[in-house]
């Protein structure tokens, strides 16, 4: 692993601590391209307004005239946790803002058995539902599904679609469904400046754009509030790993503050009580890998319809339950992520001998006991450990080999899989996804076809420099600054995809080193020569021990214990 430290443009930090930003905050931020200190009021006025997002106003009004005459609404959601926080967003607002409860329904695909998106099978359970939709809502999904949209139209539907992936391809150029209203940032020709907006913002800006209209149509003797709804979005923003631009992370902030005042839905503070987290400390680490899992889970595993009911409670003893239970079924889904990992590395470790010691441009790996449900997860490990774009696949319910890709800078996954597409038209039944992380199902049943193919691309379009694995730090951490009261200020701050958090990296003499749960190394580190400060540090997952003097790469962690605070060093990286 190199270790490379963030450049860190002088003025900018400069000009960043005259506005009275903290010294050590402003060097980060400089470093991550915040260039004026306006860029970090997290206040609601300064998120983009609504009338950016191309098509908008046609939703708004489709959505009001709806709810003027009581017609019946179904939301589409998506078997994540980005679709589920969007479906309930969406539900709430709409309450909210009018519609009468009992015209309000929703579905969301299972994902062994209807796949992904808007398709025809997902429109025909809408129509079965006991009340039939006249308008249906898709959030997270429907901007690649042309059959379904084409089909609820023929069956008399409206359809709005709100949706934030890319647009489907066919030879070559992009198409769009034949909605009666279509919202994405991602859309030829949207000009709105965020094109990194979750599903779930996605719907929160049409939420925004509907109240207006009914506003201008008298619809309120006092208008309803809709910041009530930035918990989940939040949720589903860092859940989603879309990059956190400048008002993804005002959005992120807003639902942050309103967790850590409890003032959340009761179905997030039961997920921070399964979790064994405090909501009072809430921090954007909790979001994506504590709740955002365990909702995830039910979408892999189970029925998605657990993780949306627990959004939508307002029974906290409900909420609880439910909660409880998306914790059994993430602690199911490790079990399985576990086993299949140890099938998937040992697959990577022949790859790997096969390619002389080092892996090959990119890794595909198959195993008949594979859960389609985890497969995006394992690939991601795969990814991590590799540093490689990775393809994980199952074979589906349906007796499909269905597989989940994560990438690496500079590879664009959902571009690479379209090229696939163009060079082997028979290979792919069907594709998705972003540059970072895609989806695909084959039509040919030859796994070994699919790694070739996705191997000639990688190797086409990866240098030796993209391929080697490099770890972003931020330098040496201030002397005197590993203190609670820094730990708490970095944690206070809203990082994710895009917007890394901290990561110091110093030069140590290493005290001591063991290993704890046989599976993590416990280091005991003296910065600074003879004299200096001694620190405890952990490396999860690391079972190999470190030479006595090393360069390490580690962000703070704060440890309380029986009412005292301390401060830890979690490793990331090192090198000699």
């Amino acid at each position: 692993m190199k270790l490379v430290q963030r450049d860190v443009p002088p003025r900018t930090a400069w000009a960043l601590e005259q506005a009275g930003v903290p010294p050590l905050l402003a060097r980060l931020y400089a470093a991550r391209g915040v260039v004026a200190a306006t860029e970090l009021d997290d206040g609601l006025a300064q998120l983009l307004p609504p009338e950016g997002l191309k098509g908008i106003d046609a939703a708004a009004l489709l959505l009001a005239d709806a709810i003027e005459q009581g017609r019946q609404i179904c939301v589409v959601a998506d078997y994540d946790c980005d679709g589920a926080t969007a479906c309930s967003v969406m539900l709430r607002g709409l309450k909210l803002l009018g519609a009468r409860p009992d015209r309000l329904g929703y579905v969301v695909p299972d994902r062994a058995i209807h796949g992904y998106g808007l398709t025809p099978a997902i429109v025909d359970l809408a129509l079965a539902q006991p009340k039939r939709p006249e308008l249906l809502v898709t959030v997270d999904n429907g901007i690649a599904s042309l059959a379904g949209v084409l089909h609820a139209r023929a069956q008399g539907l409206q359809v709005l679609v709100t949706d934030h992936h890319l647009p489907a391809l066919v030879d070559g150029r992009v198409q769009l469904p034949e909605a009666d209203a279509l919202v994405n940032p991602n859309q030829p020709g949207c000009p709105f400046a965020s094109k990194a907006l979750a599903g779930v913002g996605v719907a929160f800006y049409v939420l925004l754009a509907l109240r207006r209209e009914l506003r201008t149509r008298g619809a309120f003797a006092e208008q309803p509030r809709l910041d009530g709804l930035l918990d989940l979005v939040a949720l589903g923003t860092v859940a989603d790993v879309v990059k956190l631009d400048a008002n993804n992370r005002r959005l992120v902030a807003q639902g942050l503050k309103r967790m850590r005042s409890g003032r959340a839905q009761p179905g997030i503070l039961a997920l921070f009580s399964a979790a064994g987290r405090d909501a009072s400390k809430a921090q954007g680490f909790d979001l994506g890998f504590a709740l955002g899992p365990r909702i995830n889970a039910a979408g892999r595993l189970a029925d998605m319809t657990l993780g949306i009911e627990c959004l939508l409670t307002d029974d906290p003893e409900r909420a609880l339950d439910l909660a409880r239970q998306l914790d059994a079924i993430n602690r199911e889904r490790r079990e399985i992520e576990a086993g299949m990992r140890v099938e998937a590395e040992a697959r990577v470790d022949e790859l790997v001998a096969q390619f002389g010691g080092e892996p090959p441009a990119a890794l595909c790996v198959f195993h008949e006991d594979f859960h389609e449900g985890v497969v995006g997860i394992v690939a991601s490990r795969i990814k991590d450990r590799c540093h490689r774009p990775s393809f994980v696949f199952a074979r589906g319910a349906d007796g499909l080999f269905k597989g989940s890709g994560r990438s690496i800078p500079g590879f664009h996954l959902r571009d690479a899989l379209d090229l696939i597409t163009k060079r082997e038209p028979d290979l792919l039944a069907k594709f998705g996804g972003h540059a970072m992380a895609a989806g695909a199902t084959l039509r040919d049943a030859s796994i070994d076809r699919f790694d070739a193919a996705l191997r000639r691309v990688a190797e086409e379009w990866l240098n030796s420099e993209q391929l080697a694995r490099t770890l972003q730090h931020d330098g040496p951490l201030p002397p005197g600054a590993a203190t609670p009261a820094t730990t708490r200020m970095l944690d206070e701050q809203v990082w994710g995809q895009g917007f890394e958090a901290p990561l110091f990296c110093d030069r140590f003499e290493l005290i001591s080193q063991r290993l704890v749960g046989e599976k993590h190394l416990k280091l005991r580190l003296r910065a600074g020569g003879a004299g200096g400060e001694l620190r405890d540090a952990i490396w999860f997952g690391r079972t190999e021990h470190l030479p006595d003097q090393v360069t390490l790469a580690y962000r703070l962690s704060l440890n309380e214990w029986q009412g005292q605070q301390k401060v830890e060093y979690v490793i990331e990286g090192a090198s000699a």
